[in-house]
């Protein structure tokens, strides 16, 4: 392996690390975007570009924007549930 390897796996690590402990969703989510770009990166240099390719559209790309689409949904359904403020 490659310097250039052992360096994308430490941040390939970190990444899943970090969506894994995240207390906030959106940070999750970011961190789960940068592991499939890493990973879509690892594939190009193991000259697998077609899972390369499909690793950026559908883990980068599709998957954060359903997650990011979800998360925006539950706090709009939290915030026109919340009882009113009677002192306001």
């Amino acid at each position: 392996m490659t310097l250039i390897e052992y360096f994308l796996l430490v941040f390939l690590f970190g990444a899943a690390l970090s969506a894994l402990f995240s207390r906030e969703n959106l940070t999750s989510i970011i961190s789960l975007s940068i592991f499939s770009t890493i990973s879509a990166v690892l594939y190009l240099l193991y000259r697998a570009p077609d899972v390369a390719l499909a690793q950026i559209v559908i883990g980068a790309g599709l998957y954060t924007a359903i997650f990011i689409s979800a998360i925006s949904q539950i706090r709009t359904d939290r915030q026109k549930n919340r009882p009113e403020d009677p002192l306001q």
